[in-house]
C-alpha cells in the first residue's frame, strides 16, 4: 500500500462507521450502535452512516412466495442473541403489530418469509440510523495522515457526495450465480428476481417451465409454478438423484451457534474446511423434508391419475439453451443414460445460488488478492497491510474463515455486537459498552 491517495476535501463529514449497504446485517449493526449510544457517555458514542443503493429497505422481495417459511427459528432475529431485552426483538414486533398471542397459538418457530420481511422493514423504519437510500457506494480510498498511515477512508457515493470513515463495514450482500451458458433475459432469469420476472412473461405459448437447482429455493419455485399455473408442466432439473433433506437436527444445528464461530476461526484451515464440507447438508442444495414430501405426493397422484405435469429430471444437467420469439428451448442431458431431451419452455428459472459480492470494485488496492478473503480477524476485520490502521469489516464473504453463518441470518445479532465491540475497543475508549457488553453473552474483542 505504497501509493498515496489523492487529496481529500477536509470539510467532508467524518463518521466512526460507514456501512456499505443496509440489508439485515448492517441493520443489526445500526441497532447495536443505537443501543450502545443510548447507554454510554456522549464522548463514547459511535457516529455512523449507511449508504444503500435500493430506494427503500427490502430483503429478497422477489422471493416472497406465498406460504414460504423461514429456515431459521425466529429468536435468531436482529437482536435477541445479543440483547434479548432489546425493543427490536421479533417478539416485540409481534406485540406492536397486535399478533403476539396469535403467533404463540400458531405454535411454530418458523414465521413465513412475508412476516419476517415485515419484521425487518418494521425494524428499519424504527431505528434512528442515518441511512441514505438510493445511494450506491462507488469507491473506498485510503487517506494517509502526517505519519504516512492510512487511518481513515474516503467513501464516495454515486450522487457525487463523500464521507470520511474511520471504519467501513462492508454489507454489500451476495451476487447471483449464473451458469456460463446462460444469458439473463425475460425468459431466463435467477430465482432472486422470480416474482418480478414471472409477472412480466409474455403469453405462455408452451405451458412449460424448467427450474434448475436442487435447493430450497428451487423446490419452492417448483411448488409455486405447479400450483399457480394449473395447465403448465414443471420440469425440475438437478444433478442429484433426488431432493436431499436439510439436516436441521439439534446437534447438526450447532454449526450455526455463536460458539461455533470461535471454534472454526481458531481451528486449523484443513479441519475448518473439512467441517464445513461435512455440514453442507445443513444449508446447501437441501430442502425441508415437508416440502419434499409434498412434491412427491403431487407427483405420485399425477402418476395415479395419468396426467403428468410435474417432472423430476434427476441426475441431469442443462447443456444448452436457445431463445426464440415465443419461448426458450432447454436441452437437458441425463447423466444416467446420456440422452438429451429438448424442452420448449416459456421460462427457465435459475435457482443456482449466490456468491459473495467482490470487494475489489469498491476497495481497489485495499481489496485482498484472494476472493473470498482468507485472512479475516475473529472480529471480522479484514487483514490489510501494516500501514492501514483504519478498519474494514466484512458482513458476509467470510465462510471459509468464520463458518456457514457468514451469509445467513443466524448470527447477524451476535456479529453486529462483535463488530461494534471491536470498533469501540480499537478507538481506545474506556468504560462499559452499555447494552453491547452488558447483555451480549458472546461479545468478543479483537484480542480474543
Amino acid at each position: 500500500m505504497n501509493e498515496s491517495p489523492e487529496k481529500v476535501d477536509t470539510d467532508l463529514p467524518v463518521r466512526d462507521v460507514v456501512g456499505v449497504g443496509f440489508g439485515p446485517a448492517n441493520l443489526a449493526l445500526a441497532i447495536a450502535i443505537e443501543e450502545h449510544n443510548a447507554n454510554c457517555a456522549p464522548g463514547e458514542q459511535i457516529s455512523a452512516q449507511f449508504l444503500e443503493k435500493q430506494d427503500r429497505f427490502g430483503w429478497h422481495p422477489g422471493m416472497l412466495l406465498d406460504g414460504a417459511t423461514m429456515q431459521i427459528a425466529f429468536p435468531k432475529d436482529l437482536v435477541t442473541f445479543r440483547n434479548p431485552r432489546s425493543a427490536y426483538t421479533f417478539f416485540n414486533y409481534l406485540f406492536e403489530r397486535g399478533r403476539l398471542v396469535d403467533f404463540v397459538n400458531h405454535q411454530t418457530f418458523f414465521p413465513t418469509r412475508h412476516e419476517f420481511h415485515d419484521y425487518l422493514q418494521w425494524a428499519a423504519g424504527r431505528v434512528g440510523a442515518d441511512v441514505r437510500y438510493g445511494t450506491a457506494v462507488e469507491s473506498v480510498r485510503g487517506i494517509r495522515n502526517s505519519e504516512g498511515m492510512i487511518d481513515r477512508f474516503e467513501v464516495r457515493a454515486s450522487d457525487g457526495t463523500a464521507v470520511i470513515a474511520r471504519n467501513v463495514v462492508m454489507g454489500a450482500g451476495l451476487r447471483e450465480r449464473i451458469p456460463e451458458w446462460a444469458t439473463p433475459s425475460v425468459r431466463c432469469f435467477h430465482n432472486h428476481q422470480f416474482l418480478f420476472r414471472i409477472g412480466e412473461l409474455p403469453t405462455l405459448a408452451h405451458q412449460r417451465f424448467a427450474v434448475l437447482g436442487a435447493g430450497q429455493s428451487a423446490a419452492e419455485i417448483v411448488q409455486y409454478l405447479h400450483a399457480n399455473y394449473p395447465e403448465a408442466e414443471v420440469h425440475s432439473v438437478f444433478s442429484r438423484y433426488g431432493y436431499s433433506p436439510a439436516d436441521d437436527s439439534p446437534y447438526a444445528n450447532r454449526i450455526f451457534d455463536p460458539e461455533a464461530v470461535d471454534d472454526l476461526h481458531g481451528a486449523p484451515e484443513v479441519e475448518r474446511l473439512r467441517l464445513l464440507d461435512v455440514h453442507r447438508s445443513t444449508n446447501y442444495s437441501v430442502v425441508d423434508i415437508e416440502l419434499i414430501n409434498e412434491l412427491y405426493a403431487k407427483e405420485y397422484q399425477e402418476r395415479v391419475r395419468g396426467r403428468r405435469r410435474l417432472f423430476m429430471r434427476r441426475a441431469s444437467e442443462i447443456v444448452s439453451v436457445e431463445e426464440s420469439s415465443d419461448g426458450i428451448d432447454v436441452a437437458v442431458r441425463s447423466a444416467v443414460d446420456g440422452l438429451t431431451d429438448t424442452l420448449a419452455c416459456d421460462a427457465l428459472i435459475l435457482a443456482t445460488g449466490f456468491t459473495p459480492a467482490p470487494l475489489e470494485p469498491l476497495l481497489g488496492e485495499l481489496a485482498p488478492a484472494v476472493h473470498p478473503p482468507r485472512e479475516v480477524g475473529r472480529d471480522y476485520r479484514l487483514a490489510v497491510s501494516p500501514d492501514v490502521t483504519a478498519g474494514i469489516y466484512l458482513q458476509g464473504g467470510t465462510e471459509k474463515t468464520h463458518g456457514i453463518t457468514s451469509s445467513l441470518l443466524s448470527n447477524v445479532a451476535v456479529r453486529a455486537g462483535e463488530i461494534l465491540t471491536s470498533v469501540v475497543t480499537r478507538r481506545g475508549r474506556i468504560g462499559t459498552l452499555a447494552s453491547v457488553n452488558a447483555q451480549d453473552t458472546y461479545a468478543t474483542s479483537e484480542a480474543r
